[in-house]
């Protein structure tokens, strides 16, 4: 167990996407109980992707109370993960929200990053901050919402809306904050050089913390006051749970995206090759960087599959992909843009190659080699920048239950993929924050539920590439 010598039941709340997972964990990192609770997202049009807020605080308050209440214990300390880029306007005073959540794959503050990078500025911001203008980001969506609102209500990202309901508290974690477009990468403290671009007043953020600081207490999921102690943005999060602590070791998390991460260490990156910089966490008083890469489209593009009755549901993959013939059939996964190395939000998603033998097997097989192809070129981007190829990719969420997937992502990527033995590598990432930030020692070491090797050759992933990322640059002129 490490050097803990306390026994410590932790909750950990996973406030994601499309649902909230709450689960109660012991010393050992074993789950005692686990609940999730839906969260409807709204896509409309121009781009809109938009949920509501009180349906992301019941979501927490509801999971939260059922885990406790499944597994009967006392819990000790609270961590809280949230998903990213999603943000809100919301009294300070009462908290009640102003505005919907606008959640992170919303498109409609794309004509803001357009003006700004007609203006120059994109170089700039990257310099500081380590990421692309992109709507995908804290500040454009943040900058677009400030005129709907009025300037009354603060603007923040959902995390310090919710730990405010929880605690009073009015703050964000590191790791959420270098999401932001706002933060200086290499000080981990907001650039008010950032905000002026965006025309936002630093002194009206959130106040940032550490990965394991103590936020304050919480009676909402028992009786007893219990300490929110480790909170974190999710991919960083499942980053720590799968160990990739030292420089080069990464992860990818096919969640609604797949989110592609690599640890960088003690030394902060700016990406020559598409991916973005961040701060991966902050714990102990040690910063620690990584490099992230993000496919809009994973989990989103199986649904979309179920929506035209390409599939009934997610099982039915493995079968279709099994059954398809070779062919020339290419997926571009751009339904909701396209983000690292393209950094092409009005990209849209195509199906290529086909032909009058292309059936139903072929489609769906397409766009599983699709999204790997995707998450390939991110881990040949990521070596790139750290100078060395990786030697391996973990990997968690829920799309790791697809066999097929996997063996097309250890044959494009030509690594080897050891798979984290829980689909809840978020959830159990924040547990450890939370671990950490009551002062007990780390969850014990963990192995690989399986490892898929690469069944082809290098020359042959290399071909089956090269015609993916023709298919995706003719789209982006779309």
């Amino acid at each position: 167990m490490g050097s803990g010598v306390l026994t410590m039941h932790v909750l950990a709340i996973d406030q994601g996407t499309s649902s909230t997972k709450a689960m109660v964990v012991d010393d050992a990192g074993t789950v005692l109980a686990i609940a999730e609770v839906s969260v409807d997202v709204v896509a409309g049009a121009g781009g809109s992707v938009e949920v509501s807020p009180d349906d992301l605080l019941e979501s927490v308050l509801t999971s939260g109370r059922q885990a406790v209440a499944g597994a009967g214990v006392r819990i000790e300390a609270i961590g809280l993960a949230n998903q990213g880029e999603t943000i809100l306007a919301w009294d300070r005073a009462t908290g009640a929200p102003q505005s919907a959540g606008i959640v992170w794959q919303d498109r409609r503050s794309v004509d803001i990053c357009d003006q700004l990078r007609a203006d120059g500025f994109a170089g700039r911001l990257k310099a500081i901050t380590g990421l692309e203008l992109d709507p995908y980001f804290i500040a454009p969506k943040v900058a677009w919402l400030r005129p709907q609102v009025g300037k009354d209500p603060v603007i923040t990202t959902t995390d310090t809306w919710l730990l405010h309901h929880l605690t009073g508290a009015f703050c964000t974690d590191v790791a959420t904050a270098s999401r932001s477009l706002l933060l200086d990468l290499d000080q981990a403290a907001w650039s008010d050089e950032a905000c002026a671009m965006f025309r936002l007043d630093p002194g009206e953020l959130a106040t940032i913390v550490a990965n394991d600081h103590v936020i304050g207490e919480t009676r909402a999921f028992s009786h007893d006051p219990t300490p929110i102690c480790g909170t974190c943005v999710d991919q960083q999060a499942a980053l720590f749970a799968e160990s990739c602590i030292t420089t080069g070791e990464a992860k990818c998390t096919y969640g609604s995206g797949a989110f592609l991460l690599a640890s960088t260490g003690s030394k902060p990156t700016r990406s020559t090759n598409g991916l973005v910089g961040c701060v991966a966490w902050k714990v102990g008083g040690v910063t620690t960087w990584c490099l992230d890469g993000q496919v809009y489209t994973a989990g989103s593009a199986v649904t979309w599959l179920q929506h035209v009755g390409l599939i009934t549901n997610a099982t039915d993959i493995d079968g279709l992909v099994a059954a398809a013939e070779p062919g020339t059939e290419t997926f571009v996964p751009g339904l909701a843009g396209l983000a690292a190395p393209f950094w092409k939000p009005s990209a849209k998603g195509a199906f290529t190659g086909l032909s009058l033998s292309t059936g139903r097997a072929e489609l769906v097989a397409a766009v599983i080699e699709g999204l790997a192809a995707s998450v390939a070129f991110l881990a040949r981007a990521a070596g790139n920048d750290l100078g060395s190829p990786l030697t391996r990719l973990r990997v968690d969420g829920g799309l790791t239950r697809s066999t097929a997937l996997l063996q097309m992502q250890a044959d494009l990527a030509q690594l080897p993929i050891e798979v984290y033995p829980s689909p809840h590598a978020t959830a159990h990432g924040v547990a450890a924050f939370a671990r950490l930030g009551a002062g007990v020692g780390p969850y014990p070491a963990w192995r690989p539920a399986v490892v898929v090797e690469p069944s082809i050759s290098a020359d042959e992933a290399d071909s089956r590439l090269s015609r993916w990322y023709a298919a995706a640059s003719a789209t982006l002129a779309l």
